[in-house]
């Protein structure tokens, strides 16, 4: 299912999210500022961009594989979540989980990935019963994980 989602550039000279393959799921997205990011310190790093998510979505910021392989760079609250009207600069808290070097991001450098995600309402109903399966109330490693 395709959506189209307006987006605003805050700064005329960013590029727009693009998807580096067709049927990728994350949109790119560049950094707006050069910084450096110290080991194990975040950095809030500007993207330049706004968007207009239509109810019933939100974008969800996720780290680049790559980049956190070859570089440590992660996000802090990853998945980052944009709700549907939030409409402010798109901004990444970066994190350098490196523990020796610094991360250079360069102006204009894929930093995250941005995915759009349609997301129900919720309505909560209380009860005093929740209903018996196969996990139950088993936590963390409660499936075989040792």
């Amino acid at each position: 299912m395709d959506i189209s989602v307006r987006i605003k550039r805050l700064d005329p000279t960013v590029e727009l999210p693009s998807y580096a393959y067709t049927g990728d799921a994350g949109l790119d997205l560049r950094a707006n500022e050069s910084v450096e990011i110290k080991p194990h310190e975040r950095a809030l790093i500007s993207t330049g961009l706004a968007i207009a998510l239509p109810d019933g979505y939100a974008g969800f910021v996720q780290p680049r594989s790559g980049m956190a392989l070859k570089r440590g760079l992660s996000i802090a609250n990853t998945p980052g979540l944009i709700d549907a009207h939030y409409r402010g600069e798109l901004k990444i808290i970066c994190v350098n989980l490196d523990p020796h070097e610094a991360i250079q991001i360069e102006h204009g450098e894929r930093i995250a990935q941005l995915v759009i995600q349609a997301v129900p309402a919720v309505t909560l109903i209380e009860t005093d019963e929740l209903d018996e399966t196969d996990r139950g109330a088993g936590g963390f490693g409660s499936s075989g994980a040792k």
